[in-house]
């Protein structure tokens, strides 16, 4: 898009959201994970984790969205099928994409055996069977990568000619086109795509998340627990085990690009887009221990910023300490204060188009919020 209308326009989200007995992102031992913010230990949720949520709630909401896998063959083979090949045709279909992301390993000769026997018995590394590479497609490339199929009388060696990996991956590339008018899935346009066989393939994410982290000190604290057998005559507990957990107010920093979302949703509604993020991004809570240690808490505060610039997320270097029995009140206004100074000091160069605060009035819903981010999102496309 040549003349877009939202270039260096940010929506950006500061939220506040407390939770109580949690472990909301586990690391590799299952315990909290936290970060080290300010000389001070901090409880952490990735950025990766929440990002997920947030696909997924988005994917509720009925937008069209794209699937991110391993098993390409058979999300493209599923695709032919519907468009007349049989199983064998669309397996071969299938593999021809697949095998273009698999990593090739040399042969590798056996080592030195005492025997023939021990020769003969000696494996060879014959290379990897599957793709390591998580592919992002959206519902219309892959029906257009089907249809290429299809015209071909699901031939895929008169589709993808090249016999060389990169040289096919083009040619795949090729058949998709300009990503703005294949790309049909939402989640993909804000949450990017990397295809390093491929860079024609490559969308730059309009959505950055920062790692969440509690705006205090945390000590993750460990939880003894038993179980028992309904069926055990004797007493004791048949099992018993333990695991950690931390309670937390979180501070949250979401950035929306306008002007990259509406260029590569290439005059795709962008009101209908920030609707279903900003929806998408208050409903959406991390998965982990939901059933032992329920975490539905929902926002507490957030202010929303729209403006051009530079972005600006507040580090929460120096701690709160708990104020009038909790974190949040405290919280609420290290983070107000912190956006009202810098805005002083930034003077021009903060770029304030509006802001919105949330938590606060009663009257001033979810729903309202929406409905004003939506306005300063028409006239994508309209240039």
């Amino acid at each position: 898009m040549n003349n877009n209308p939202f270039k260096s326009t940010h929506i950006e989200f500061h939220i506040l959201q407390s939770f109580p007995v949690t472990c909301l992102n586990r690391d590799d031992v299952g315990a909290p994970k936290v970060a080290t913010v300010g000389g001070s230990t901090r409880a952490r949720v990735s950025s990766q984790c929440w990002k997920r949520q947030v696909r997924l709630a988005m994917h509720e909401l009925g937008i069209t969205h794209g699937s991110r896998t391993k098993l390409i063959s058979d999300m493209i083979a599923k695709a032919c099928l519907e468009k007349g090949a049989n199983d064998d045709q669309a397996k071969a279909c299938g593999d021809k994409i697949e095998q273009i992301f698999i990593k090739k390993k040399e042969e590798k000769k056996p080592k030195k055996a005492k025997d023939n026997e021990a020769l003969e018995e000696a494996p060879i590394d014959s290379g990897q069977e599957k793709t390591d590479t998580l592919l992002f497609l959206s519902p219309k490339e892959v029906g257009i990568l089907a249809e290429a199929f299809a015209e071909k009388g699901f031939d895929p060696d008169l589709v993808i000619l090249q016999k060389d990996a990169k040289k096919q991956a083009k040619e795949m590339a090729a058949l998709i086109g300009e990503v703005s008018e294949a790309v049909d899935a939402l989640d993909i346009a804000l949450f990017g795509r990397m295809v390093a066989q491929a860079a024609e393939l490559n969308i730059e994410a309009a959505a950055s998340f920062s790692h969440a982290i509690s705006t205090h000190k945390i000590s993750n604290e460990v939880e003894f627990f038993t179980a028992l057998d309904d069926l055990q005559e004797d007493p004791g507990a048949a099992h018993m085990g333990s695991l950690e957990f931390n309670s937390a107010t979180y501070y949250r920093y979401v950035s929306l690009d306008l002007g990259q979302l509406c260029q590569t949703l290439a005059g795709q509604s962008l009101p209908e887009a920030v609707e279903a993020f900003t929806k998408a991004l208050f409903v959406a809570i991390p998965a982990a221990r939901q059933t032992t240690q329920s975490g539905a808490s929902p926002w507490e505060y957030a202010k929303i910023l729209i403006r051009k610039g530079q972005r600006l997320q507040v580090p929460f270097e120096t701690a709160v300490k708990a104020k009038d029995g909790g974190f949040l009140q405290p919280s609420i206004t290290a983070l107000s204060d912190y956006l009202a100074n810098k805005e002083k000091l930034f003077g021009s160069l903060f770029g304030k188009i509006a802001d919105y605060t949330w938590g606060e009035d009663t009257n001033f819903s979810i729903d309202d919020l929406v409905a004003a981010l939506k306005q300063h999102a028409e006239g994508c496309g309209n240039e």
